[in-house]
Order: C-alpha cells, then structure tokens, then sequence
C-alpha cells in the first residue's frame, strides 16, 4: 500500500506475547504467511522462521530479541511487533508494550496460563492495552480449551468471551465454529483455506449455549443492545461486532480465538479478530507527555497534521549501516533530512535514513506518519526510552522503567590485547538491552556484566563472541546481593582540615531508617536543615547516596532505606560543596553501622512443570533450596508447580531439574523481591567477601 490507500484508521499496531513455548513465533510466521508477507512458513525446530534471525535464537529455538514487521489483511495495514517468551528478556515485552496499541496473547491449549503469561498481563494492565486472547496448540493430544478459558478467567481476567469453539481437539481437530456468524470453519488437509459448514450436530448445544452467554456479555456493555436483549430482541451481528470493538478497546471484555498455527487452523479468523477489535491508533488515546523542564501536561492526538512525536523504544548496532534507533510515531510526520529534538538533552539531530523493518532486513521509506514502526539512522546519542519530536513544540514521554539485573559474570578476554574491544562491545550490548549493565571490579581488574538470569548472560557472552569477535572466559554467576539496615539510628559526619589559608569544613547530622521492601533509597531534609544552603544540602545527598554505593558490611549497593538529614554546620569562608559531600558520607556510613546492617538476596517465582510422579521429589529440593511450593495445578498429565527460591539457591537448577525428571521437567524462573538473608548465611557471605578484599574499611 502507498500512503495514500493506507489510512491511519486503517492501521493496527500490535504486539504478541506468549510464555516461552506457546507458539507464538510460528503464529508469527502463519500471519506473515496468510498477509502474503512471506511465501512459505519457517520452522521453529528447523531454525527457518523469518522473525527469529538471530544465530541464538535458530539454534535455540527460542525469540530472544523483540522484531517488527509489516503486513496487510483485509486492507488494514498491520504493524506487528513479536517478542521474546523467557523471563530473561523481560525489557524486550517491557519497552514493546509502552509503543503498540494492543496485544494478541498466545496460549498453550495445554499449559495455559504460565509465569510469563502473567508478567505480560501485569505490564498490560499498567497501559490499559486492549487484548486478544489466542489458545494456540489445540492440535496437542491433551490439550483442552475449556480447561484453558478456565484458566484464564481464574488467573488473569474474569472477562474473557470466547468468539469460538475448537470442532474436535488433538489429531481430531478439524476448526472452529465463529459464535457470532453460527458457523463452522473447517480447515481441509493440504488447503489454506477453510470452508464454511454448518455446525456439527453434536455441537450445536453447546455451540448455543456459548453464543448466549458471549451476546450477554456484549450486551451488558452497550446500553441500546442490553435494552433490545430485555425486550427479547436479538441484536444484529454488526452492532455486536462494534460494541465488541468498543468493549475491547476499553478493556471491558477480552475475546478469545483458538485453533493451531503449526496446522494452520484459526490463523485468518485471529486476523480478522486483529482488524474488526483492536483499535487503531486514532481511536486510541492521545499520547500524553510534559513539556520538557516543567510538570505542564500536554499529549498528541494521532494525527498527521500534529506536530511530531515517537518514542525510540530499541536502539540496534547494526553492522551494515550503524546505530539504529527503532521508533514508533505517534503524532505528526518525518520526512528523510528532518531534524527532531531529544528533549533528554536538549539536543537536535538530524534523520539520515528511515527504513521499515522486516526482522533484520530494511527498506529504505522517505517518510514517517502515525501509527508507523520504522528504524531511524542518524540519531547517534538517542538510547531507549527517549522521545522524539518537532523542535518547534517539545514534548517528554514518560521513560520506560526496566527491572533490575539480579545476576551478574566477571569477564575476561581471552587474549589481553582485546580488553579495550571487550569494554566497547559489552556497551554496544547494554545501549540495546537496558537490562544488561555494565560494571568494573577494581578489586579483581574484571569487567562485570548483570543481567536477568543465567540464560540472558550466556547469550549475552556468546553475542561477544560470534557478533563482535571477542573470546571471554566467564566466571560462574553471581548473586547482585544488597545492603540495607534493620532500625532507624543518628549520627553526625564531620569534615575539618585547616593547612593555611582556607580551609575545609562541614557538619552533617542525618538519620537512617529501613523501607519497606522494594522502596530503593530515600532523601529527605527536614526542616531544620535549612540552616545550610541548598548546594551543601544536595552535596550532602549527593555524599550520602555515593557512599551507599557500596556498603559497610559486604561492599554490596545499599537499598530499602530512608535517609533524613537532620541538620549540619558550614563555615562562612571555609566551607564548600565537596565538603559536605565528603561529611554526607562519613554520616551515613556511620549511621548505618549503628542501624545493624545486613544483606538482602534476590528471592525468585519458580514456575516447573513436570509430570506426577516427580512432584514429591520437586517439592522436597525446593525445600532444601530454602523454597517453597505456594500453588500446584493440574494441567493433563503435567503438573504445574508455582513458587518461590532464593536466587543463590537456584544457580545451575536446569541441569539438576533435568536429572531429577529424566529430562521431562521445564522451569522458568522471574524476579519478584528482596528479602533478608538468614543471620548465618549473612555471616559466611560476609566472611567470603571479606576474604575477597570486598569489605570497605571502617
């Protein structure tokens, strides 16, 4: 489609998300197949698929990085983005959800509901994206969708509405039957496209039963069709399928579509759910930000005339043309030579190229208007999160909020001479993965590496390798661990030099006190300490936060703590900014020596899934890990154990699940909070890290 046939109305931009083995790369690839995008459907299991190029991801049969693509159905022009299944990328669904206007999420007509499943559903809720349920893998011998609607209404919402029902299941599964139109679609084998039947006799009860209950439910949203519904009118199915649209665009109501992508059952009745139900970025809501330096509001309709604003939510290094910033529009237009602001530093720079994605392959576009993904060369300073717009009329969008690593490797190349490429390829992976940080261990001369979990830090240390030509050698994974305190205690730091001329002084008196868990580390300055200008107050926080950057009893980040500073003194002459840095410090070290400092670890939700008869074994190991088993569901001859085990405990656990369930067990593993570490495990860590030379000097 040229611009000119290609409405804004009729744009879709989505995302589809799936717990890590639903299916979801190969509903993908049969949605670029059926759109005509692609001319023959790739295989996971063959390493083929278009939208998992990367050399990890065929090899592991897994998505490991979010891609975008473009394809027409039904002259819709849709935007879809596809994204990663396992916990570990976690940043790649964070920063997808923020840019599209709704989500297909993708089921296994099996394990239904599962770990990632809800973490999606937690971050959709935050932006009050509309959804679409698909129940993929009904082709599975046990797979059952009542088991899975059931799940879904249990787990994630109440409001779930079948639009079909599958017409037999495993091996038997022939198609659905469309609730509203009281057809069946059956998929014929060799054939692309399924044909209308009448429905199947033994069907029809249920068939009625379902299309009653799905007509409440959209009635119940509508005023006029609810009236019609009493007066025992039956409502037209166009005026259904728009309340539906309406109900589904506020979130009301979340349809639900089943079949099997492997067999290429359902595909096409998911698009048509994708067009006739989610919305299109007019009918969105407009884009709401600040205007930069203030707390003003402003927003941005999806319009081209508006002035112009994206949201750059992925920066790539990509070898043939450089740094490119993946964005999204939301208002106005781009041509290729325009400037746009980065209002994080004030700066403008100018769009080289423009370019659709499709995966890893571009095609070089000469403009941007709403509701379009495109890739951007030119923006060298731009990183993920930042907004893009018309210099003329700034605006800031809310920034993306990412988890924090929770594990961390030391590298080392292999050949010394490459320790200046190693450090500049580690930075290329973190600007594209917010979730990979970067540090230095002075004490050991290594460069540190955090991330989401072990898997994330293999594939990260093998990019090192095979993407920018640098062998590491890796140290076993370690816990990011942190410090807080256990009561509130005072103390005073005090900064006093005098060598002739001016000299150096300063007084902070502060107060530390526990947060509660997740509350990361507070600043606040009572009122008494306005007896110091603010540039001493802001030297004193900024003193007080450097120092817990490494805390006093095991030289981990300090976390979960208030500090309130009480008061100080400065001297007329003699005092400066770097002194009452220097006495913040020293205060809050003090303060919290006497607050009874210890460690917080990493406490993860363990999702497994293995068959009956090893759940005694399961349960008693989590045990011993110092976890536990909080929920067990039974899905067909699986059973579902959720959870929870410290991080430390949980190092190298695939292999050991595999030897306990003869390699039948899978698991995931997400990070949920901090907890204490017990006393005596405290004081070996403590001990060990002493002996690593890691403990500050007091």
């Amino acid at each position: 489609m040229n611009k000119d046939q290609d409405p804004i109305a009729n744009t879709r931009v989505i995302g589809i998300f799936a717990h890590i083995d639903a299916g979801k790369t190969t509903t993908s690839e049969a949605i670029l197949y059926y759109t005509g995008r692609i001319h023959r459907i790739g295989s996971v299991d063959d390493g083929t698929t278009q939208l998992d190029w990367m050399e990890q991801e065929r090899t592991r049969g897994i998505t490991i990085t979010a891609a975008a693509t473009t394809c027409v159905w039904r002259g819709c022009r849709i935007n879809l983005i596809d994204t990663p299944g396992h916990i570990d990328f976690t940043a790649e669904v964070v920063r997808s959800i923020r840019v599209i206007d709704g989500a297909v999420i993708v089921l296994c007509g099996v394990g239904g509901v599962e770990t990632q499943t809800e973490t999606v559903w937690r971050h959709a809720n935050r932006q009050s994206l509309p959804r679409i349920i698909f129940v993929n893998k009904l082709d599975r011998p046990v797979a059952d969708f009542w088991q899975v609607l059931g799940d879904v209404r249990r787990r994630l919402t109440p409001n779930a509405v079948p639009l079909q029902l599958p017409i037999g299941s495993g091996d038997a599964l022939a198609g659905v039957v469309d609730l509203l139109d009281r057809q069946a679609l059956v998929w014929r084998s060799g054939e692309n496209e399924p044909v209308a039947q009448p429905i199947p006799t033994e069907m029809q009860a249920e068939v009625a039963a379902a299309r009653e209950a799905l007509v409440d439910a959209i009635c119940e949203t509508d005023e006029s069709l609810l009236a019609q519904r009493l007066d025992g009118q039956e409502p037209n199915v166009a005026s259904l399928r728009v309340a539906l649209r309406r109900a589904t665009g506020a979130g009301v109501l979340a349809p639900v579509v089943c079949g099997s992508a492997r067999e290429r059952i359902g595909v096409q009745p998911l698009l048509d759910a994708v067009v006739d139900y989610l919305p299109s970025p007019v009918e969105a809501p407009p884009v709401v930000g600040t205007l930069p330096g203030s707390a003003e509001v402003t927003e941005r309709p999806s319009q081209p005339d508006a002035p112009f604003c994206a949201s750059a939510f992925k920066i790539v290094s990509d070898p043939h043309v450089g740094h490119l910033t993946w964005v999204r529009v939301f208002s106005g237009q781009l041509l290729t030579g325009q400037a746009v602001c980065l209002p994080r530093t004030g700066a403008e720079e100018r769009v080289g190229r423009i370019y659709q994605m499709h995966a890893n392959r571009r095609e070089l576009v000469k403009q941007m208007a709403p509701g379009d993904v495109m890739a951007l060369v030119g923006l060298k300073s731009a990183i993920t999160g930042d907004t893009l717009c018309d210099p003329a009329h700034p605006i800031a969008l809310e920034t993306f909020v990412f988890p924090e690593p929770v594990i961390a490797v030391a590298l080392r190349p292999v050949d010394e001479q490459d320790q200046n490429k190693l450090r500049q390829s580690i930075a290329r992976l973190c600007s594209e993965d917010p979730t990979l940080v970067a540090g230095f261990d002075a004490e050991t001369d290594e460069d540190l590496l955090s991330g989401m979990g072990e898997l994330h830090l293999e594939i990260a240390v093998d990019r090192l390798r095979t993407e920018y030509g640098v062998n590491t050698q890796a140290s076993l994974p370690r816990v990011a661990y942190r410090e807080t305190v256990r009561r509130r205690a005072e103390a005073s730091g005090t900064y006093r030099q005098q060598s002739g001329g001016h000299g150096h002084f300063a007084v902070v008196r502060l107060r530390v006190e526990p947060l509660e868990r997740g509350g990361g580390i507070v600043f606040e300055a009572r009122a008494s300490a306005s007896e110091l200008d603010d540039q001493f107050i802001r030297a004193a926080e900024a003193g007080a936060r450097e120092a817990m950057g490494k805390g006093i009893v095991a030289g981990y980040p300090v976390s979960d703590v208030r500090v309130t500073l009480l008061g100080g003194r400065a001297h007329e002459i003699d005092s400066n900014s770097m002194d009452f840095r220097i006495a913040g410090s020293m205060a809050v070290r003090q303060a919290m020596r006497q607050a009874i400092p210890t460690l917080l670890e990493p406490m993860m939700c363990a999702d497994i899934n293995v068959d009956q008869d090893h759940v005694g074994i399961i349960v008693a190991d989590l045990g011993r890990r110092r976890g536990s088993v909080s929920t067990i569901h039974l899905r067909a001859d699986t059973r579902n154990l959720v959870g929870e085990v410290p991080l430390a405990e949980a190092r190298g656990y695939a292999t050991d699940l595999r030897n306990m369930t003869h390699g039948r067990g899978t698991f995931t593993l997400e990070f949920r909070r901090y907890e204490l570490v017990p006393d005596e495990l405290a004081e070996k860590l403590i001990e060990q890290r002493r002996l690593e030379g890691q403990v500050p000097q007091r």
